[in-house]
């Protein structure tokens, strides 16, 4: 039987990163490594619209496809990841994380999943910068309310124009099973000479 598709969607978690290494046009991620406290994720279109007016109306629109851009607020942002993706380094004597500005921040894949009314969706973003997590804490009160981090993130499109995958209702299980295992690509399969692709 047919899965339904959803109607309405709710409730991020699941998130994950894998660093994002590029050679040559050619992108390779690390292996996705999981980041506990989702709390939310607010992503919005960017593009501008480019009209070319011609016979006194606009005879053309152009679309640019600017990929996303806004923030991901987690409970805490993990030691690993300041790590991995913003250069902290951790002294292997004592103990200390330590930051530096003269280290470049990695690019990523921010995979994640969002639930729905009738089933969850997979999603990857595979190309994204983000900022330095800020810092802040407030006194404790009457009650202990946790202090979230933020992170401004950045999706863009990669060499090939990818810019995010998203699983459907459709999708088989093989291939929702396997998303955090490695980032998913399609691949091209040549079989006697023939060409059919095959996800991964």
């Amino acid at each position: 039987m047919a899965k339904q598709e959803n109607k309405v969607q709710f409730n991020l978690k699941n998130v994950a990163y894998a660093v994002l290494t590029q050679t040559n046009g050619t992108a390779v991620w690390a292996v996705p490594v999981k980041v506990p406290g989702a709390v939310t994720l607010t992503l919005d279109a960017e593009g501008d619209v480019t009209p070319f007016y011609a016979d006194g109306i606009a005879y053309y629109q152009a679309i640019a496809n600017g990929g996303y851009s806004g923030s991901l607020e987690m409970a805490r942002y993990p030691d690993q990841m300041m790590q991995d993706i913003w250069g902290f380094t951790l002294d292997d004597t004592d103990k200390v994380i330590m930051e530096n500005a003269n280290v470049e921040p990695k690019p990523f894949a921010l995979l994640y999943q969002i639930d729905g009314d009738a089933d969850n969706q997979l999603y990857c973003l595979y190309n994204c910068s983000g900022t330095r997590p800020g810092i802040g804490s407030t006194t404790n009160t009457n009650t202990k309310e946790p202090q979230t981090q933020t992170s401004n993130i950045s999706a863009s499109a990669l060499e090939n124009g990818n810019v995010l995958a998203r699983t459907t209702a459709q999708t088989p299980d093989s291939v929702r099973k396997a998303w955090y295992e490695k980032v998913y690509e399609k691949q091209t399969v040549a079989f006697g000479g023939e060409n059919s692709e095959e996800g991964n």
